[in-house]
């Protein structure tokens, strides 16, 4: 049949992509690919909770490295909010976004779940990408890239422009 000659046929583009059979088309959704370092393949990302995960050969979630950590303090250096210093709240490893206290903050409309439940409009942040953050130095107002150094006997995260030790 044309669909099983297809996924034959493409069967290397199937991991840049997510092929969906519907009843008489073909159609395929790309997914954002993101490369993982010290692997040779590129890994694919679902962008939706709905879409299926990628996983390690264990079978474990694939993991994408991110240079921010919790608690980490960051410039937002892209988007709507760009130039606004703040504090990273969660970073989602499966995705690549980290969560960014006042930043990318959408109005959400929540449905009424009980009966004689009144519906919500609430305002809350959502995750941006973590390429769009950036370390941010205080003490000297400047952003900076991330490096590693031997300090005690442990290796800690500084800032390159500062030389600044950060806390964890």
């Amino acid at each position: 049949t044309p669909r099983t000659m297809f996924a034959a046929t493409h069967s290397a583009a199937l991991s840049a992509k997510q092929c969906q059979f519907n009843s008489n088309t073909i159609s395929a959704k790309r997914m954002s690919v993101a490369p993982v370092a010290g692997r040779s393949t590129l890994e694919v990302v679902a962008k939706k909770k709905w879409e299926k995960q990628a996983m390690t050969k264990n079978g474990l979630p694939v993991r994408i490295p991110m240079h921010v950590k919790t608690n980490d303090k960051v410039i937002v250096i892209a988007g709507a909010d760009k130039g606004k210093v703040t504090n990273v709240v969660e970073v989602f490893t499966k995705t690549g976004e980290v969560l960014c206290k006042d930043v990318n903050i959408k109005t959400k409309h929540i449905k009424p779940r009980g009966e004689g439940e009144t519906g919500q409009i609430i305002q809350r942040e959502f995750p941006i990408a973590h390429s769009n953050v950036m370390h941010y130095s205080e003490a000297q107002s400047v952003r900076s890239r991330i490096g590693t150094k031997m300090v005690d006997g442990k290796k800690k995260r500084v800032l390159k422009k500062t030389g600044e030790v950060l806390a964890n």
